[in-house]
């Protein structure tokens, strides 16, 4: 699938790159080499995310690294192709890359990576799949008419993330699948009414129709940047959908281990801390995109820290 190009020094190229040559999807790569480029890949990718927290066990960055390059993967490849057409070609390549590594015969570095992982933290295969499902729905479905198709999308997007990572720390136990899953369907609905700017320039709107008509809006208020009544009512009612995401998937933080429950806090009132900036910017996304400051950031590791205290003791 490859289109020709000219050959290149270093195999260490974001995705989009990468499949220009040939080469690199077809020579070998040893583990060291494959580990070596989702590192890569991780730390210098345009998100600037932090991938691995300080406080993880620093026997688990690796497999971080490793998840966070299959993801990465799908999502450039679903949103940096430059047309739907060619992202499905891609999505359909990268799914027959996944067959492979649970068939033992991949070799892509991702893939040699992952398989690492897969094997040692028993990573089922049913999740990493579920992920990709969702990369390939963003190429065919871009409206959601009511909240049920939309936590249905959620379910595919955000949910197995939470999973992964649960099973990466050694945990497999569906009571905490089901807390893990409220948090990132929080996690998710709370990145959709950030983005609802930059996710109507890609064509997607994810604020469900029939809730915008409830409250007398439509998505030509979002396409005119006018945050009309309608609009904000709307959006509050996403808002307080989210929050209510959140305090379930709370108590996940009281069940793991101290390092973990840290990161899973800050996480929950990370996006607490945004849906707040939402609610004091009178719910209108389409004139700013609400972000947080340093001073939120401190203010939501007090709080992740005070609620970590309460709990012990209590």
């Amino acid at each position: 699938m490859a289109r020709a190009g000219c050959r290149v020094e270093s195999f260490f190229q974001l995705p989009a790159d990468f499949i220009r040559h040939p080469e690199l999807l077809e020579r070998s790569y040893t583990l060291a080499e494959a580990q070596a480029y989702t590192r890569w890949l991780a730390r210098t990718h345009y998100e600037n995310f932090h991938v691995v927290s300080l406080l993880l066990p620093r026997a688990l960055h690796q497999d971080f690294f490793n998840l966070y390059a299959y993801c990465r993967w799908a999502d450039d490849l679903g949103d940096e192709l430059g047309n739907p057409e060619t992202s499905l070609r891609w999505l359909a390549w990268w799914r027959q890359q996944l067959e492979a590594m649970y068939a033992g015969e991949t070799r892509h570095p991702v893939f040699i990576a992952l398989a690492d992982t897969a094997h040692r933290r028993k990573l089922p295969k049913h999740l990493l799949e579920d992920l990709l499902r969702a990369f390939v729905q963003d190429q065919t479905v871009h409206r959601y008419e009511s909240w049920d198709q939309l936590l249905e999308y959620c379910r595919y997007s955000a949910n197995p993330v939470g999973r992964l990572v649960l099973r990466l720390c050694g945990y497999s136990d569906p009571s905490l699948d089901r807390l893990s899953d409220a948090t990132c369907t929080a996690l998710q609905l709370t990145n959709f009414w950030q983005d609802v700017v930059p996710d109507w320039q890609r064509g997607r709107l994810y604020i469900p129709l029939a809730v915008l008509r409830k409250h007398g809006s439509s998505e030509e208020d979002v396409r005119q940047r006018k945050a009309t009544a309608g609009f904000r009512a709307a959006l509050q009612e996403g808002v307080e959908l989210a929050r209510k995401f959140f305090a379930e998937g709370l108590p996940l933080a009281s069940r793991v281990s101290a390092r973990l429950s840290f990161d899973l806090a800050l996480f929950s009132f990370g996006g607490l801390c945004v849906l707040e900036k939402i609610e004091a910017q009178s719910y209108d996304v389409l004139s700013q995109r609400p972000s947080l400051n340093r001073s939120d950031r401190l203010r939501v590791m007090l709080r992740a820290a005070r609620y970590l205290l309460g709990l012990s003791t209590a």
